[in-house]
């Protein structure tokens, strides 16, 4: 089986396939084989779990999912790594790799045709598995938690920073939007950190891998889930300010004293930062803001 995690192996794929690292799609390839061993190792509990990887690069932790699970699908948006991948994991038949971009695909629709032998009303186990460009992590985070599949459990490699802020308790000063709207979904856990020097080329910055553990049964439900994002967001557009005064802004027909009533209701006082309040409490400040909006 190839090394995958070799300097010289990943330059000599990529050489002669032609092509070169792409600052433009985040590329960092492992070259540390511990680190694909442990993430594949911890993204799911059993070994019928479908993984979903997303920017299998020249396939390092593609091949050690291979290796622990029966069906891997890749989503990879580079066309010049596709025939690399052909070669470093073509030879594992439960391994499928599609040029894709997971901010565009269907992934219902995808990970569907990639089953086709599934007996129809047997629900079927599906976790993500990526190691995730810096610069888009957000953006395929929510996309991964409201795309529409019922994930078990979505294990990502981001920067040490992020995977700080999604982890962090309320109160704490890496405690953000993000955090809460995470919370809404499931349960993040920092699993272990990774130095910049493992990865060619070596970015600035170390790294850590993180698993949500989805919510099987939700512990929230809002009255109106577009409404609690807003507020959320609202909290911490001006993160300096006060939760009242966040809000007043993002909700001018409200009015402070209004909105100072119901920060109180939810067991706050007035000047409360939106930091300190938990996922279950903004669910609780958004459904008195929904019903202050219907009385009106």
């Amino acid at each position: 089986m190839m090394n995958l995690c070799s300097p010289t192996t990943i330059r000599t794929l990529m050489s002669e396939a032609g092509i070169r690292f792409r600052k433009d799609f985040g590329q960092n390839f492992l070259i540390d084989p511990a680190v694909p061993q442990r993430i594949a190792q911890a993204c799911a509990d059993d070994e019928d779990t479908l993984i979903l990887e997303i920017g299998p690069g020249v396939g390092c932790l593609t091949q050690q999912l291979a290796l622990r699970y029966r069906r891997v699908v890749a989503l990879e948006i580079d066309a010049g790594l596709i025939p690399v991948l052909e070669r470093t994991v073509g030879e594992f038949r439960h391994v499928t790799v599609y040029r894709e971009d997971v901010m565009k695909a269907d992934l219902p629709a995808l990970l569907k045709q990639s089953v086709p032998d599934r007996q129809p009303g047997i629900d079927m186990t599906v976790s993500v598995c990526a190691n995730l460009p810096y610069y888009i992590t957000t953006p395929i985070l929510m996309r991964l938690l409201t795309c529409g599949i019922n994930f078990s459990a979505i294990t990502v490699m981001v920067q040490k920073e992020v995977a700080d802020r999604l982890t962090a308790a309320p109160g704490s000063r890496d405690y953000g939007a993000i955090t809460a709207v995470t919370g809404y979904y499931g349960q993040a856990r920092k699993l272990f950190t990774v130095p910049a020097g493992c990865f060619l080329p070596a970015p600035k910055v170390n790294s850590a891998v993180l698993r949500i553990d989805l919510f099987k049964q939700t512990p929230f439900v809002p009255k109106d889930e577009g409404l609690l994002f807003r507020t959320i967001r609202a909290a911490f557009e001006m993160r300096r300010k006060t939760l009242v005064n966040a809000l007043a802004a993002a909700f001018p027909e409200m009015g402070k004293e209004h909105l100072g009533g119901l920060v109180r209701e939810t067991g706050f006082p007035e000047q409360v930062r939106g930091e300190c309040l938990s996922t279950a409490d903004f669910v609780r400040l958004a459904d008195l803001i929904h019903d202050a909006l219907r009385e009106n």
